[in-house]
């Protein structure tokens, strides 16, 4: 920006984007400072460079606001946590399943885990069923994302809202 150029020709439009030509910086920066103005290099790459007279405050303030509402439209996904045992009661299961349901409406990721105890895992195929139930379950409110998988002594399975 200004007298930071470096470049012995540069390319310069002016502030409406017309091409001004290919001239010195200093000759350049001269016609800046007559409309009040600065002089920015846009394409440091270029040959000869590019430059273009403008207000660097206002171009500041214009990449930041749209930066700013790039922000204010994204939606943080958040995954959600729901953990079983294979000797869940089906009052509680319900209890959880309906927890997953109202997660996956509100748009949140869920990860669902059966998690295995001891001798426990022995008898994985009971989390397995246990898991499928739910898959079932849960279908009308999300997708599986990823299928059900044992991690350790952990059976994880992570739905996703339909959109």
């Amino acid at each position: 920006m200004n007298e930071r150029i470096r470049a012995r020709e540069i390319r310069v439009i002016a502030e409406d984007g017309s091409q001004l030509g290919v001239l010195t910086p200093p000759e350049a920066l001269k016609m800046a400072k007559e409309q009040n103005l600065d002089l920015v290099e846009i394409s440091p790459t270029a040959v000869p460079p590019v430059c273009k007279i403008m207000d660097y405050g206002k171009y500041v303030y214009q990449l930041s606001k749209r930066a700013h509402d790039a922000k204010k439209n994204q939606r943080n996904v958040i995954v959600k946590e729901v953990k079983f045992r294979p000797n869940t009661d089906d009052h509680d299961y319900e209890f959880k399943k309906n927890n997953i349901v109202r997660f996956l409406k509100d748009g949140d990721k869920v990860k669902a885990i059966i998690a295995f105890r001891g001798r426990e895992i022995s008898h994985s195929e009971i989390g397995r069923r246990m898991m499928d139930r739910l898959m079932e379950d849960v279908a009308e409110a999300g997708n599986v994302e990823t299928r059900p998988r044992l991690e350790g002594f952990s059976l994880s399975a992570i739905f996703a809202p339909k959109k």
